[in-house]
């Protein structure tokens, strides 16, 4: 696989890794390989190790002592724990924002609200939501609340979001709850408008997951799913936010 010019190499490695884990290559407790993941990126045993720290402190792989690197349980609970996390450590800055949004910042989401509601391709709307994610995080959550964010969001693909075609219709919503309760300064509400958000896209995640047989579950479970098209292939780091 060539390199990426302009994307840190470490970035690359943990994009890899997670790939691996999304497609079904990788499972609950199989071993890192790091030689093929050198020879297959084209990259140091550097970058990989900075990889697995990141990936070990956002819980996704753990190392064992002359052992090498695992894949800690990777299930439909742990799917729904990220999405969760995601959903309430987005949801503690947005209450913030409803608590007391500025008039500079609710000039800048009226925009981008209104650049939401007018997009029609998901790869579109999904850049323009993550706009909106960074203005209220920029302004309401603080270095610890924006690390926990991004750790939260590692097995959330936003490529997959990016071209998912339902996605643009079933998300958007939940960003008009969000930004009504900022205006209102109604911070419950804009907390549940993020949780929601979550929910709804770990449910759209996990049927996919089930669907090419990375997750097996007895019969009718998840019925309620959403339909959603193949997982795309993500060989780049993805963008905090959804």
């Amino acid at each position: 696989m060539p390199k990426k010019y302009g994307i840190k190499e470490k970035d690359q490695v943990v994009s890899h890794i997670l790939d691996l884990i999304l497609t079904g290559k990788l499972r609950s407790g199989d071993r890192v390989d790091r030689n093929e993941i050198a020879q297959g990126l084209g990259v140091s045993r550097v970058p990989i190790q900075e990889a697995l720290v990141q990936l070990e402190h956002d819980g996704i792989v753990s190392t064992r002592y002359h052992r090498g690197a695992f894949v800690e349980r990777f299930d439909e609970a742990t799917v729904r724990e990220h999405h969760e996390l995601d959903g309430l450590l987005n949801g503690i800055a947005s209450a913030r924002a409803a608590t007391n949004p500025t008039p500079r910042l609710l000039r800048e989401l009226d925009g981008l609200m209104r650049a939401l509601r007018t997009a029609r391709e998901s790869r579109t709307f999904f850049g323009i939501a993550g706009e909106y994610r960074r203005a209220v995080n920029d302004e309401y959550a603080g270095p610890r609340l924006h690390a926990s964010i991004r750790a939260s969001q590692n097995l959330i693909p936003r490529v997959f979001w990016m071209t998912h075609q339902n996605s643009r219709d079933n998300v958007l919503p939940c960003y008009e709850e969000e930004h009504a309760a900022i205006h209102r300064r109604d911070p419950d509400a804009a907390r549940a408008a993020c949780i929601g958000r979550s929910q709804l896209m770990a449910q759209t995640m996990l049927a996919e997951l089930l669907r090419r047989r990375v997750f097996t579950s007895p019969e009718g479970a998840c019925h309620n799913a959403v339909r959603v098209p193949p997982l795309a292939v993500n060989p780049e780091p993805s963008p905090i936010g959804f």
